[in-house]
């Protein structure tokens, strides 16, 4: 599946516990993390600091839905399942 442009929920639903670049002390679940364009897509993407969970994540239709809102959800979902 291929990110949808102005989505952006799996930059802002998870939380990441480890420290990156503009998130010192991580990024708290629901936060739109710094490095979200305007557009929702990833600034760091592809670079060096953009921090491991994020490279290992992988757009797929039964967590992101068919929409932003239910990316939202569906990934809030699972953060507090997880938690």
């Amino acid at each position: 599946m291929e990110c949808r442009v102005g989505c952006g929920a799996c930059c802002i639903a998870p939380s990441i516990s480890t420290s990156f670049a503009g998130h010192p002390d991580g990024k708290p679940a629901g936060v739109r993390c710094t490095h979200l364009t305007p557009d929702g897509r990833c600034g760091i993407f592809g670079q060096p600091e953009r921090p491991a969970v994020c490279f290992a994540f992988k757009a797929d239709s039964a967590i992101c839905g068919d929409n932003a809102e239910q990316a939202i959800a569906l990934l809030g979902w699972l953060e507090q399942a997880t938690a």
